[in-house]
């Protein structure tokens, strides 16, 4: 028994070691729904997305998908920072992001930002920051935390049609290691079960 406790503190630390490095882009993604909005409502709207922090490039990648809306787009951008399912201010650019679909009830979305430019964010969020460097520290952080959404705005729903909260997508090495581990105390747990029969 001692030797599975050693083993799952071991894999806990390389585990939760992982996302303090910050060393390599971290992705996240979201479903965005009507339902997932606050207040929510009855759109049939669907979409998803998909944002890659790399805090060494002090990059922000963020892709996004979306249909059936119920009216043309008017604006979409990430909120931060409120626990799910608050609301939050705009941390990116106001009023859309840069070349974001608008006037469509479908569409496709890529864009990449340089977190270290003004021209990435919402002015008052790098003012309630403290500057620049506030902006990207927070803004990291929030999206880390799971505390920023990513939402599409349109002519029905001014205040947002659809949107989700940005989670964590576990990296492969990760789920590597968990997979390994678990399946390790599972014959450890078998061959233990063996010599006490």
């Amino acid at each position: 028994m001692r030797t599975i406790v050693l083993l799952l503190v071991l894999v806990a630390s390389l585990i939760l070691a992982a996302p303090a490095a910050h060393a390599i882009p971290i992705t996240f993604a979201a479903v965005l729904s009507g339902p997932l909005e606050s207040p929510p409502n009855a759109s049939p709207g669907t979409g998803q997305t998909t944002v890659v922090v790399d805090a060494a490039a002090h990059s922000l990648i963020v892709d996004v998908t979306f249909s059936g809306l119920v009216a043309p787009t008017t604006a979409s951008h990430i909120h931060c920072c409120v626990a799910p399912p608050g609301t939050a201010g705009v941390a990116t650019t106001t009023p859309t992001f840069p070349n974001f679909p608008l006037g469509v009830t479908s569409g496709t979305y890529h864009q990449s930002f340089d977190l270290t430019l003004a021209s990435s964010y919402n002015p008052a969020f790098v003012t309630a920051n403290g500057g620049l460097g506030g902006a990207e520290a927070t803004l990291e952080t929030g999206i880390l935390a799971g505390n920023s959404y990513l939402n599409i705005h349109s002519q029905t729903f001014p205040n947002g049609e659809i949107r989700g909260f940005l989670v964590r997508v576990p990296a492969p090495a990760t789920l590597l290691l968990l997979g390994t581990s678990l399946a390790g105390l599972g014959g450890i747990a078998a061959c233990r079960g063996r010599a006490r029969s």
